[in-house]
C-alpha cells in the first residue's frame, strides 16, 4: 500500500501497556492457572458469528487434558485451545465489554477465573467517494507485535489535480494498567505527522493530566512525538484522561488540526473489599425454620465493579458456638443475606452466635482475590416455647378471719423463657375453690411469684378452710405447637384462724318514734348486740358512748334504754326531729373487743309551746288611715300545733281597745291600726293575745312597743316627729346641744394651749451652740471611771469640780453650773489670718489663759471631766510604763501622714540613735 493511493496508514502501538502486562505474567514454575489475570483486546463494534477475538492461555502441571473452559456470557465461548469467539453476530454499542472465563479441571473439580475485556474501536464516516465494500475497521491483534508509530494526520494531495478532503479519525483509546512498576517515564505511543518529512514539527499535548491538574501525568517529546506516562496510575483516583495532541512548526504555526487522545486506566485488583461495619447485629427467633432471613452484611470494593476485581462474594468462615450444628447459618454469596440453614435454634441453650463473614473480590476466588472479614453477632430472640410450671403441686397458707389485703401464700413457678419479658411474666388465675371471691393471686414483678392475697374478709364461723385450684400462664400466648404443662396447675390450702370478734348491733342505726315530753324513767327500747363468736362463751356489757343532752340510760347487762330526763323536741340537740345517741357493746374476750351502735329517736311534736308575737317593735302615724302594722306569730312547735293564729286585744286596760283595733289578714297575719282619729306622738305598749291551733290550743299575751309619730304625705315619720316620739322634749334637746358645744370649746382651748407651749419651748435661748455642746459626749463616751475599785461614780464632781478656782468664784446668783452667767466676757486673742509657725504656740497659750480666767466659761469643759479618774486605783499610774526602744517597730510611715503627725515622726521615726 503506497502513499499515493490515498489510504492512510495508521499503526497503533501499545508497547508500554503490553510491557506492563508482561510484568504481571510471571508465575511460579508449574503453578496451574491462567497466564494473565485479565486479557484485553481491541475489536470492531460489529462482530460476526464465530469470529475469533483473542486467545487465553492456561498452564496446568498435568497438561491440558481434562480442562474445560466456560464463560459467564451467552455471547462468547472459549474453545478447547483457549480461543475466544462470538457465538452469534453482535453489535457492541458500548466502549467495552467484559466477561469472565473459567477453567475447570474435571478430574479435581478445581476452577480458575480470568477476566476478558474487549475494547471497541470505531471510525467516523469515510470520504463519500469510497465504496462501502472497501471500508476498513481498525483492529488490534494482540498476537501481532506492536509497532511504535501512530500517524493520525492524513497526508495531503500533492498533485495539482483535485484536492482530497481531509478525513477525521477516531483514535482508539490507549489503555494503561494502573500500579505499573515502571521504569518511568514509560512510553505509551508515538505521534507523527506525514509533514515531518518536509518541515520540522513540534508536538505537544494539553488537557487534564498534562497541563491541567493533576499536572505532568503525561508528557510528550516535542521533537519525536513520543508520549510517556510519568508515574503509576490509580484507577480509583481517576479512571480516564482526555488529551489533545497538537502539531506546530518551529514558528508556532499550526500544521495539523488537534486530535483527541483517550487514555483509559486498566483496573487491577489492588483494593480489598471493605465492610460498611466491622460488627453487624442481627436477631432471629428461636425455633425458626431453615431459610429464615436473619440479616444482611455489605462490603464495597473500590475496584471496577464491572470486572472481577470489584465483584465481591461472601462466605461464612466460622460460627461460634457450633451448637447444635456447626453450620446453623448460610450466606448468599452475592447479596450478603444471612439465613438459617438448620433447625434447632434454642435460646435456652444458645442465646447468641458469633459468625465471621469473609468478603472476597475476584468473584470469590481465594487464590487471586483479596479478602476482608467482619463479625456478625446473631441474637436468638425468645419465643414463648416454655410454659410456666409450679415448683410443687400443693401450697398451704393461713389467715386470721376478718383480715384483708394480706398475703397468705407465695406460689413459686419456673419459666425458662427470657426473664422479665411477656414470655416469662406469669399470670395467675383461681379456677375453683373460691366461689365468693375471697382471694386473688397477684404477680410479684421481681420474683414472678404468685401472691395469694385476701381481698374479702373470711369468717371463721362460716368457712374454716379453703381449697383453691390455681392455674398459671404467661402474658404472651404460647408459641404454635406448644401445649400447657400439667404442672401449670397447683392446689392451695388456706386455713382460717378464729379471733375475738367485736359484738355488733344487728339494727344499726336503730330508729324509734315517740312523743316528746315523756317523763324520766320511761323505757324506750332494748338496744342489744350480738357476739359473732359462736364458739366462745363470752358476756357482753353495754355503756353510753355519746348522749349529747344526757337524756338516756342503758342497762349494762341487757341493753334496755330508759329516759333519764324529759325529751324536748325543741331542744338544740334535735336535728330534723331526730335525737341521736351512740352506745358501746364490749365482750370479755382476750383481748376484749367492742362495737358501737347508734340509736335514733324520732320525737313527735306536742303543743307545748305558746306562740310569740312578732314584731316586738313598730311605728305608726299619729293619724289613722296612713299606715298600719302587720303582725304575725312564731311558734316553736310544728304543724298542726301552729297556725292559723287568733289575734285579740285584751279588755284590760280599756284604753287598748279604745285606741287600737286588729284586722285579720289570713291565718298567720293580722294588722294593728289606730281606732281613733288622732293619737299623740309617743311610745305606747300595746298588749295582744295570740292563740295557736293546737290541741289543746295555747295562748300568749305579748306586748308590742308602738312608736306613734307625725308623718309626711307619704306616710313616713318625720325627723322631728321621730325624736318626739322617742320621748325627748324641746328642753332636753336644747340641753344636749349646749353640752356638745361646751365639749368642743374645751377641746379647742386645749389644742391652742399645747401649740403655745410648744412654741415657747422652741424659742428658748441655749447657752452654747448645739454643735459645741459636749455634755452628751461626756456622759456617753468619755466617762471612764477610776479603775477596778472605783465603781461608784460621784456625779457631784461633775457639777462642782474642786480644782478649778474660777468656777468657785463665779458671780452671785448662779445656782447651776450649766447656766451661762451674765457679766463681762474676756476678749480672746484673735487668730491671724495667715499664722506664722512661730506664733502658734503663743496663740494657744494666750487662749488657754483667757479660758482659765473666764468666769463665764461653761463648767462642763472637757478638762473638768477627763482629768478626774477617781482615787485609790490599783492600776497605778500609766507613767510607769516605759516605751520600747528596741527598734523592732518601723515608724517611718508617720512621715507620710502630713504635718499634724510631724512631731510623732520626729520622735519615733527619726532614724537610729547615736
Amino acid at each position: 500500500m503506497t502513499a499515493g493511493s490515498g489510504v492512510l496508514l495508521v499503526l497503533l502501538s501499545l508497547s508500554g501497556a503490553l510491557r506492563a502486562h508482561e510484568d504481571l505474567t510471571a508465575r511460579e514454575t508449574c503453578k496451574a492457572g491462567f497466564s494473565e489475570e485479565g486479557y484485553t483486546a481491541l475489536i470492531s463494534p460489529d462482530i460476526l458469528q464465530g469470529e475469533r477475538l483473542l486467545k487465553v492461555e492456561f498452564s496446568s502441571c498435568l497438561g491440558s487434558q481434562g480442562m474445560q473452559y466456560e464463560t459467564n456470557s451467552l455471547d462468547f465461548k472459549v474453545g478447547a485451545d483457549g480461543t475466544v469467539y462470538a457465538t452469534r453476530e453482535l453489535r457492541i454499542p458500548s466502549e467495552q465489554v467484559a466477561f469472565t472465563v473459567t477453567a475447570r479441571d474435571r478430574r479435581t473439580a478445581e476452577q480458575w477465573d480470568a477476566v476478558v475485556r474487549l475494547l471497541v474501536a470505531q471510525t467516523r464516516s469515510s470520504h463519500p467517494g469510497h465504496k462501502r465494500g472497501k471500508k476498513k475497521d481498525v483492529t488490534l491483534d494482540p498476537s501481532q507485535p506492536p509497532r511504535d508509530t501512530l500517524l493520525p494526520w492524513p497526508p495531503h494531495q500533492r498533485s495539482g489535480g483535485l484536492r482530497r478532503q481531509k478525513r477525521d479519525w477516531v483514535i482508539p483509546p490507549i489503555n494503561v494498567p494502573e500500579n505499573s512498576r515502571g521504569p518511568f517515564p514509560q512510553q505509551l505511543v508515538r505521534i507523527r505527522s506525514d509533514k515531518d518529512n518536509d518541515i520540522p514539527i513540534r508536538y505537544s499535548i494539553t488537557g487534564v493530566g498534562a497541563d491541567q491538574p493533576p499536572m505532568e501525568v503525561f508528557s510528550i517529546d516535542s521533537m519525536s512525538g513520543r508520549m510517556y506516562v510519568t508515574r503509576p496510575m490509580d484507577r480509583e483516583e481517576r479512571a480516564s484522561y482526555h488529551l489533545r495532541a497538537h502539531a506546530v512548526d518551529m514558528n508556532g504555526n499550526k500544521v495539523e488540526n488537534p486530535i483527541d487522545l483517550y487514555i483509559y486506566v486498566i483496573d487491577m485488583n489492588d483494593n480489598r473489599p471493605e465492610f460498611l461495619n466491622q460488627v453487624y447485629n442481627g436477631s432471629v427467633d428461636e425455633g425458626s425454620k431453615p431459610g429464615t432471613y436473619v440479616m444482611t452484611v455489605t462490603a464495597n470494593d473500590a475496584d471496577d465493579s464491572t470486572t472481577a476485581n470489584g465483584m465481591v462474594r461472601y462466605r461464612i468462615v466460622t460460627q461460634t458456638p457450633q451448637s447444635p450444628s456447626q453450620n446453623m447459618f448460610t450466606i448468599n454469596s452475592e447479596t450478603g443475606d444471612i439465613v438459617t440453614v438448620a433447625a434447632g435454634l434454642d435460646r435456652e441453650k444458645v442465646q447468641q452466635y458469633t459468625v465471621i463473614v469473609q468478603a472476597t473480590d475476584m468473584e470469590g476466588n481465594l487464590n487471586y482475590g483479596l479478602s476482608n472479614t467482619a463479625t456478625a453477632i446473631i441474637t436468638v430472640t425468645d419465643v414463648n416455647d416454655n410454659p410456666p410450671e409450679f415448683t410443687t403441686s400443693t401450697f398451704a397458707g393461713e389467715v386470721p378471719e376478718n383480715r384483708v389485703e394480706t398475703v397468705v401464700a407465695n406460689l413459686t413457678v419456673m419459666d425458662r423463657d427470657q426473664p422479665h419479658s411477656a414470655n416469662w411474666n406469669a399470670v395467675y388465675r383461681i379456677i375453683s375453690g373460691d366461689p365468693s371471691g375471697h382471694f386473688s393471686v397477684r404477680t410479684d414483678p421481681v420474683t414472678n411469684e404468685g401472691m395469694v392475697t385476701v381481698v374479702k374478709a373470711a369468717d371463721y364461723e362460716l368457712n374454716r378452710a379453703f381449697m383453691l385450684t390455681v392455674m398459671v400462664s404467661n402474658q404472651a400466648a404460647l408459641a404454635s405447637g406448644i401445649q400447657m404443662s400439667f404442672q401449670s396447675t397447683a392446689g392451695v390450702t388456706i386455713s382460717v384462724t378464729d379471733i375475738n370478734e367485736a359484738p355488733y348491733f344487728p339494727s344499726n342505726h336503730k330508729l324509734i318514734r315517740l312523743e316528746e315530753g315523756v317523763p324520766a324513767g320511761t323505757a324506750l327500747t332494748t338496744f342489744s348486740a350480738v357476739d359473732p363468736d359462736r364458739f366462745m362463751q363470752q358476756a357482753v356489757r353495754y355503756s353510753k358512748l355519746s348522749d349529747p343532752a344526757n337524756w338516756l340510760h342503758i342497762n349494762a347487762s341487757n341493753g334496755q334504754i330508759t329516759t333519764a330526763a324529759v325529751l324536748d323536741r325543741e331542744s338544740l340537740y334535735i336535728r330534723n326531729n331526730v335525737y341521736e345517741a351512740t352506745f358501746l357493746a364490749a365482750d370479755n374476750g382476750i383481748p376484749p373487743a367492742s362495737g358501737t351502735g347508734t340509736l335514733q329517736i324520732y320525737l313527735i311534736d306536742i303543743n307545748d309551746n305558746a306562740p310569740e308575737l312578732l314584731p316586738k317593735e313598730a311605728q305608726i302615724c299619729e293619724k289613722p288611715g296612713l299606715n298600719a302594722i302587720n303582725i304575725t306569730a312564731a311558734d316553736a312547735d310544728v304543724d298542726p300545733n301552729v297556725g292559723p293564729y287568733v289575734f285579740e286585744l285584751p279588755f284590760v286596760p280599756a284604753t287598748v281597745r279604745k285606741n287600737w283595733t286588729i284586722t285579720r289578714l289570713n291565718g298567720d297575719y293580722a294588722q294593728l291600726s289606730l281606732r281613733i282619729l288622732y293619737l299623740e306622738a309617743g311610745m305606747y305598749d300595746v298588749p295582744i293575745t295570740v292563740t295557736d291551733s293546737g290541741n289543746p290550743p295555747l295562748s300568749n299575751t305579748s306586748v308590742i312597743k308602738v312608736k306613734v309619730c307625725p308623718c309626711d304625705e307619704n306616710g313616713d315619720c318625720t325627723t322631728v316627729g321621730a325624736v318626739a316620739a322617742a320621748g325627748l322634749g324641746t328642753g332636753a334637746i336644747v340641753a344636749i346641744l349646749i353640752c356638745i358645744v361646751l365639749l368642743l370649746t374645751m377641746v379647742l382651748l386645749f389644742v391652742v394651749w399645747m401649740k403655745r407651749r410648744e412654741k415657747e419651748r422652741h424659742t428658748k435661748q441655749l447657752l452654747i451652740d448645739p454643735e459645741d455642746d459636749v455634755r452628751d459626749n461626756i456622759l456617753k463616751y468619755d466617762e471612764e471611771g477610776g479603775g477596778e475599785e472605783d465603781q461608784d461614780y460621784d456625779l457631784s464632781q461633775l457639777q462642782q469640780p474642786e480644782a478649778l478656782e474660777h468656777v468657785l468664784s463665779k458671780a452671785p446668783g448662779v445656782r447651776r453650773v450649766d447656766e451661762r452667767p451674765v457679766g463681762a466676757e474676756p476678749q480672746y486673742p484673735a487668730r491671724p489670718v495667715v499664722p506664722h509657725p512661730g506664733d502658734i504656740g503663743d496663740f494657744i497659750n494666750e487662749g488657754l489663759r483667757a479660758a482659765d480666767n473666764d468666769p463665764t466659761a461653761p463648767p462642763y469643759d472637757s478638762l473638768l471631766v477627763f482629768d478626774y479618774e477617781g482615787s485609790g486605783s490599783t492600776a497605778g499610774s500609766v507613767s510607769s510604763l516605759g516605751s520600747s526602744s528596741s527598734g523592732d517597730q518601723d515608724y517611718d510611715y508617720l512621715n507620710d501622714w502630713g504635718p499634724r503627725f510631724k512631731k510623732l515622726a520626729d520622735m519615733y521615726g527619726g532614724g537610729e540613735e547615736d
